[in-house]
């Protein structure tokens, strides 16, 4: 079988894989670019594998004329820039010690052993420059079935990084069969090992959420996190039940992972998953809003339209009710409103505290206006 991208024969691309086969390494393509273009999916990074150091890879690359950046020259990756396209170069490695969150790594001397240390066989699949695939460890059929199944031993894969835990069920909401369901043996060794996750990184977790959160239906997998007793390690009293119905009613709608951490609830989401500020404040406020009642042309006035149809969308999947009338022309409008009143004409009758009560009393009968009353009307 052979791979058909644009990227492949993008003029950097070829430069750099020819000059590397040209000096007798290889030049193999790895990972997510080759298994995206398989499976007709947009790639966002180019892998490449070789027998060629690092220290090889940057001597010959910054001759050619190339920028090269030592990103993970300690793990044997070194960021060559060919015309103005990023490759990440990787000699072939293999694990030589792990402790469930970092490897201490090898140089390997063939595509099998380099394989074998990967994560999940849709993962281990190489092409050459030509774009035929090297398929090492049979995960080609795994691919086509969209099935996301560990390389070897489950329990063994997930003891050398936990994170895989989590990999396991974002790539199956990314790129896994969902009418299949999650295969049985990966899915009991999450579930046995899932105490492991407390060894990871915040960081580490947040990152992996946001991407499980971010594919176009996360709620099977969550779902399947939910049942093995993951989803309790990662945030406990997370409750899944309303994503489902969360998506559905997203239709035609951008995801958002905010929105779908809302609607799953949990403790000290912003901590655990080390939001940065600014999302732990907007997480607060959709799921604060959501039990509010405010209308959506209030929501749109209070939080602009972004959040405010994170709260509606959140709140009928949450209530299991359909979604308002005109919500959207709704949330525009109060997003594009004005309160008619200002401090100005309140002054200089009222001042400090009894002004801004004042204000809040007003923006009150406004809001419960429909956002129509004028200012004549509020001061009347």
């Amino acid at each position: 079988m052979k791979i058909e991208a644009p990227w492949l024969h993008h003029p950097g691309t070829e430069a750099l894989c020819a000059l590397l086969e040209g000096a007798g390494f290889q030049a193999l393509f790895v990972g997510g670019c080759v298994r995206n273009a398989l499976l007709g999916m947009a790639v966002s990074d180019i892998d490449i594998a070789t027998d060629a150091r690092p220290e090889t890879v940057s001597d010959m690359a910054q001759k050619a004329g190339f920028r090269v950046i030592p990103t993970g020259i300690g793990h044997g990756t070194v960021t060559v820039i060919a015309d103005h396209l990023a490759h990440e170069v990787t000699t072939f490695r293999r694990d030589v010690e792990t402790d469930g969150r970092r490897a201490i790594i090898a140089y390997a001397a063939s595509v099998a052993e380099d394989a074998a240390r990967r994560d999940f066989t849709m993962n281990a699949l190489y092409a050459d420059m030509r774009g035929a695939v090297i398929d090492p460890l049979g995960g080609l059929p795994d691919l086509l079935a969209r099935r996301v199944r560990f390389v070897g031993d489950a329990e063994t894969r997930i003891r050398e990084d936990y994170l895989r835990i989590l990999r396991f069920f974002r790539f199956h909401a990314s790129h896994g069969d969902p009418e299949a369901g999650l295969d049985a043996g990966g899915l009991a060794a999450c579930a046995a090992l899932s105490a492991g996750i407390e060894t990871l990184s915040r960081e580490r977790i947040g990152a992996e959420m946001r991407k499980l959160l971010s594919a176009a239906d996360p709620a099977p997998s969550v779902a399947a996190m939910a049942q093995s007793g993951v989803l309790a390690q990662v945030l406990p009293g997370a409750d899944p039940r309303a994503l489902a119905p969360l998506v559905h009613l997203e239709a035609g709608e951008p995801p958002r992972w905010l929105r779908r951490l809302a609607v799953l609830g949990g403790e000290e989401a912003g901590n655990r998953l080390r939001l940065s500020r600014q999302e732990t404040t907007d997480l607060g406020l959709v799921r604060d809003e959501i039990g509010e009642g405010s209308s959506a042309a209030a929501l749109g006035w209070k939080l602009g339209e972004g959040l405010a149809r994170d709260v509606i969308l959140a709140r009928a999947a949450l209530l299991e009710s359909p979604l308002p009338d005109h919500w959207q022309a709704e949330i525009a409008r109060g997003a594009a409103a004005v309160f008619p009143v200002t401090a100005a004409d309140l002054m200089p009758a009222l001042q400090g505290p009894a002004l801004g009560q004042r204000l809040r009393e007003l923006e009150a009968q406004w809001l419960a206006s429909g956002l129509t009353a004028g200012k004549a009307a509020l001061l009347g």
